[in-house]
């Protein structure tokens, strides 16, 4: 029997490879359509490149965790073609969602908000998409309070959170106007199974914030305990 040659071997490989590569991408499409259509605003971000960055910032702060343009803001969008517009332009791109629009995230370290989910449970609280930014962050999406018919009525909280100010807050963080997350399906730096992921998608209605806090700060007040250095 003829053995198969080494170079056929490679070619069914790189087969195999490329038919998983393309499902990926259309799963990643799908995945980024759908917060679309749930509402949420996307705009293209910088992806891990290397170990770092893909933007041309020496020594990046915050690799592939930050918008590509200035005016993330303005550019962010649910509209189906401009989405698949960019991914065809970049299909290595996160993408960052901009908060205070349609939603809010409370964004909290990862141990505290898995106690959270697991209080939150037991309790029967309706939760809304759930995402985990690996290795350290758990992020809940929810109404959001950042958009009242009368300005006046918008009321400001000691927790809000910008991209500026994020390293404030070590423990729970509010993003709401002038806020972004990084949206699923991302990837990170930090290693091969860094990711930003769905633990509960889009489809899950968007509860109110209120209906979570309770919960979470006193998660974040257990944690922060129990990292506090002792005396």
């Amino acid at each position: 029997m003829e053995r198969e040659s080494r170079v056929s071997r490679w070619l069914r490989r790189g087969a195999r490879g490329a038919a998983a590569g393309a499902a990926a991408a259309r799963v990643r499409e799908e995945l980024l359509l759908a917060a679309a259509e749930a509402g949420f605003p996307l705009a293209p971000a910088a992806y891990p490149q290397d170990y770092g960055c893909s933007c041309d910032r020496i020594g990046c702060p915050s690799p592939a965790r930050h918008p590509v343009s200035l005016t993330w803001a303005t550019q962010a969008t649910t509209d189906r073609g401009q989405i698949l517009r960019w991914l065809n332009a970049e299909p290595r791109a996160n993408f960052v969602t901009a908060t205070g629009r349609a939603h809010d995230v409370l964004d909290v370290p990862a141990d505290a908000g898995y106690a959270a989910l697991d209080r939150l449970t037991a309790e029967g609280v309706e939760l809304g998409p759930v995402a985990v930014a690996d290795p350290d962050r758990v992020l809940f999406f929810t109404t959001t309070r950042g958009t009242p018919d009368d300005e006046d009525e918008w009321w400001p909280c000691e927790l809000d959170c910008h991209p500026e100010t994020m390293d404030e807050h070590p423990g729970l963080r509010w993003h709401c106007r002038g806020s972004y997350v990084l949206l699923p399906p991302s990837c990170l730096p930090a290693g091969a199974d860094a990711s930003v992921r769905w633990l509960r998608g889009p489809e899950h209605p968007l509860p109110e914030p209120l209906t979570l806090l309770e919960a979470l700060t006193d998660a974040c007040a257990d944690y922060l305990a129990a990292t506090e250095p002792a005396h």
